[in-house]
């Protein structure tokens, strides 16, 4: 993350939702349309595009006008994060009562929210828990209500599988990246094979087999394409939670 990133996602003195939203006489816009305004040049163009002249003049106001909602660039960004946090929030009436289950439709939500949001990549949604993000923290737990742990031991699942979905996405756009820029192949094809002469890597040169490092290559791009290995990797993440239930239980 950037320093100046780092900068404007201080935890702010005074959280914006501490105070009411401008009277309804004076109130031009909600805080819901400033974030959504903000999301969508991010979206378009990166974060660094996103300033509270540029939002203003998206939203057909002046930019002291924008400050009589949003006092800064800290309280933007924590406006655009909470908007973010609640396309992860999962409607009450699919909501599962079963915590695996739960736990899987909280995780696919994170992973499609950070998908729709690329530039997020460079700071994780909901630092400002605002209340989309409070939503979330509350249907987290009760996500594992139903596990009959202690609260250090579900707290510490719902932190897995978060830190599990903020990995994949990181290292998921991380791959999409260097996919896209197929020059590589060709002379990190020429470097490996060169590494494999030495016979010092039996198990990369049992990978490689037959089918050459270019191919192989290959078909590690075409594994990286595959969306299911998110299913796979959650599965066995909660596969070993359960486990870990059972254990724990007798």
């Amino acid at each position: 993350m950037s320093t100046e990133r780092r900068r404007q996602r201080r935890e702010l003195p005074e959280p914006i939702w501490t105070r009411p939203e401008p009277g309804s006489r004076r109130a031009a816009y909600t805080r819901e349309d400033i974030a959504r305004t903000a999301l969508a040049i991010a979206d378009a163009e990166g974060f660094e595009a996103v300033s509270m002249r540029r939002v203003a003049r998206e939203l057909g106001a002046g930019t002291m006008t924008l400050y009589h909602y949003v006092q800064s660039k800290e309280e933007l960004i924590a406006l655009m994060d909470d908007h973010m946090m609640a396309e992860v929030v999962v409607p009450d009436d699919e909501f599962s009562d079963d915590w695996r289950e739960a736990l899987t439709q909280i995780g696919r939500r994170s992973l499609a929210a950070w998908r729709n949001h690329p530039w997020a990549k460079d700071s994780p949604p909901g630092a400002s828990l605002g209340p989309n993000g409070v939503r979330h923290f509350e249907q987290s737990l009760q996500a594992v209500a139903g596990t009959r742990l202690d609260w250090p031991e579900k707290l510490d699942i719902i932190a897995m599988v978060d830190e599990y979905v903020i990995g994949y996405a990181l290292r998921d756009a991380e791959i999409a990246e260097e996919m896209d820029r197929r020059e590589w192949i060709e002379p990190f094809t020429d470097y490996l094979d060169a590494q494999l002469e030495q016979g010092d890597f039996p198990q990369i040169q049992a990978l490689v087999g037959e089918d050459g490092t270019r191919a192989t290559l290959e078909r590690f791009i075409e594994m990286t394409r595959d969306e299911g290995r998110f299913e796979r990797g959650l599965e066995r993440l909660l596969d070993g939670i359960a486990l870990d239930i059972e254990r724990r239980r007798s």
